[in-house]
């Protein structure tokens, strides 16, 4: 199969959706490589680095790849050059972007979502590589905007001696929240996590004991943790469906003036009603004295770790991809099966459809088709 990996080319997207040493698997397995000019510059990867793992150097891969592996959703010059049964696999988010969708669905490309594919122990373990990033990012860019000059109330998390620290109230404790959760412990804020699952609230108390405070998530918690909090991390997610909206435009206005909002839920529509988009190029907006941080590819700041990361969870699914051809590997796996988001022009993700109100085609029906 003919495997292409495209540059990025949403602003400030330094990531790449295979490394060299992923490159020289596929190679090893009998696949041809294509590679866009440059792409891997972002994580210190030239050309050469590619080439010597096998890969062709490329102007456009879209023109000749059969498998299209990226990092982030394709924008909108990238989803025209797609073309029917070609084989899309990226993050999509598409529950909170139904341009993208309308474009994909007329692409009839079959696209395969990082996002939505599963595993047999629960979770989403092609999501949670860059959940963890985000969630660890979430607590340094928070700190920054808290700064002054950035529009923030003037304070540093942990304080010092004879000065109260800063209140973190993370919201969602799964793996985005749990990781900031860990760094806003070792920053010496004081943290409050806020979610509905008391298995998930017992682990982060066995893991931190009395540094961290652990809540029940209900509208009453949520309305009082984040009022009084300094920083509020929004890390909530329903797997393909647009993010729950917890906090609303009036308490985003009775919080504190200069306080800060981390929305790490951004990628698929946010859990604050205030938030929107932003990029690394003008990553911040000021709602009623709250600064808002709402960087749709947060790890893409990091792209080298989250590259590299990533590709640790990605590869088994590309070569899979790769050796069985799409309808093969879906069939064999049920796990991947839930990454299928579109095929031939049909929504074939049951959350995606709903989110979006468009019908809803199994992704069985749509292997067979």
């Amino acid at each position: 199969m003919k495997v292409g990996v495209p540059g990025e080319v949403k602003t400030h997207e330094y990531r790449v959706g295979l490394t060299p040493t992923s490159v020289r698997e596929l190679v090893a397995h009998g696949h041809e490589v294509l590679v866009e000019k440059n792409a891997g510059i972002g994580i210190g990867a030239a050309d050469p680095a590619y080439e010597k793992a096998g890969a062709r150097i490329v102007a456009d891969v879209f023109a000749e790849a059969d498998l299209i592996v990226k990092v982030k959703e394709p924008q909108p010059q990238e989803r025209e050059k797609l073309r029917q049964g070609q084989v899309l696999f990226t993050y999509l988010h598409l529950a909170p972007d139904p341009q993208q969708a309308q474009d994909l669905l007329a692409s009839k490309a079959v696209c395969i979502a990082y996002e939505t594919v599963t595993r047999a122990s629960g979770g989403l373990p092609l999501l949670a590589p860059m959940s963890e990033v985000a969630g660890r990012m979430s607590i340094q860019v928070g700190a920054s905007c808290l700064e002054k000059e950035r529009g923030g109330m003037g304070i540093l998390l942990g304080g010092v001696p004879g000065v109260a620290p800063a209140k973190i109230t993370v919201l969602g404790a799964g793996v985005a929240g749990s990781s900031a959760i860990r760094i806003a412990v070792g920053s010496g804020a004081r943290v409050f996590a806020l979610d509905r699952s008391i298995e998930v609230l017992r682990s982060i108390e066995k893991e931190f004991g009395a540094r961290v405070v652990t809540v029940y998530s209900s509208r009453d918690a949520v309305e009082q943790h984040v009022l009084s909090a300094d920083l509020v991390i929004g890390a909530v997610l329903v797997p393909g469906a647009a993010a729950p909206r917890l906090v609303s435009r009036q308490m985003v206005k009775d919080m504190k003036s200069g306080a800060v909002v981390v929305d790490i839920a951004i990628d698929q529509g946010g859990c604050f009603e205030t938030s929107r988009p932003t990029t690394h190029a003008d990553p911040t907006y000021v709602v009623d004295g709250v600064v808002h941080y709402c960087v749709t590819n947060m790890p893409g700041a990091v792209p080298r770790t989250s590259t590299y990361a990533l590709n640790n969870a990605t590869l088994p699914f590309v070569l899979a991809l790769a050796d069985k051809g799409w309808r093969r590997a879906l069939a064999d796996d049920v796990h991947l099966r839930n990454g299928l988001n579109v095929a031939h022009g049909k929504v074939t993700h049951a959350e995606v459809a709903a989110a979006l109100k468009l019908p809803y085609v199994p992704a069985e029906e749509a292997i067979r088709a």
